[in-house]
């Protein structure tokens, strides 16, 4: 398929690429500052997200488009620049005429007891809070959109540089809840969620709605 990866040299979107690239298809990766040797097969294109007339130039005739745009955590106008861009991305892919839509999102909506998202319990790090809490209210915005046949992904809570399980093609998906193992963690490896979307891209389960993994 030729799927278009938008936020191509994050910690997540490079991930995906790899994994989308070793699977053979033709990726077009987008990224404000292109780095082709993340993977050398992949079409890569510098585009800005706020732009989206000239990013939906860049995303017609692809079949899927997968943005795992994040303006950096560290960004402190990160609230701001998330719902913004989110947005931005959301009008061109519907200006292209793409119809599926893959958007990685963050944990921090998940429900971790009924009526309580994780974002609301005492030790969700503050830091965090301002880009959480824009992914969270952009999904509620993307729950509103009918045209596209979306799907808004939550990765695991323990899913960072630090999990070094690598690529093991295992996993199990939920929806709106983590998906604890045995010792009530929710963990998946960077690898491992690049697998859940690309299984999500060629076999198409989650329609119009949010899911999750973990092992």
């Amino acid at each position: 398929m030729k799927i278009a990866v938008i936020g191509a040299t994050g910690f997540v979107g490079s991930a995906i690429v790899k994994e989308l690239v070793n699977r053979n298809h033709e990726v077009t990766a987008i990224a404000r500052t292109p780095k082709k040797e993340i993977a050398e097969k992949a079409n890569w294109i510098a585009a800005d997200v706020f732009y989206p007339t000239e990013l939906a130039e860049v995303l017609k005739g692809q079949d899927i488009v997968i943005s795992s745009y994040n303006p950096g955590w560290t960004n402190p106008n990160i609230y701001d620049d998330y719902l913004a861009g989110a947005q931005s991305i959301q009008e061109a892919v519907k200006e292209a005429g793409v119809n599926r839509f893959i958007v990685i999102g963050g944990a921090g909506s998940l429900y971790v007891a009924p009526d309580l998202q994780l974002i609301d319990t005492p030790k969700f790090p503050e830091e965090y809070k301002p880009g959480a809490t824009a992914v969270r209210e952009y999904l509620n915005i993307l729950k509103k959109e009918q045209e596209l046949d979306w799907a808004f992904f939550s990765p695991a809570i323990e899913m960072h540089q630090g999990i070094t399980t690598g690529r093991t093609g295992k996993y199990r998906l939920g929806t709106d809840s983590p998906v604890f193992d045995e010792n009530h963690r929710n963990s998946l490896s960077v690898e491992d969620v690049a697998v859940v979307i690309a299984d999500e891209a060629e076999n198409p389960k989650h329609h119009k709605m949010r899911f999750t993994a973990g092992y």
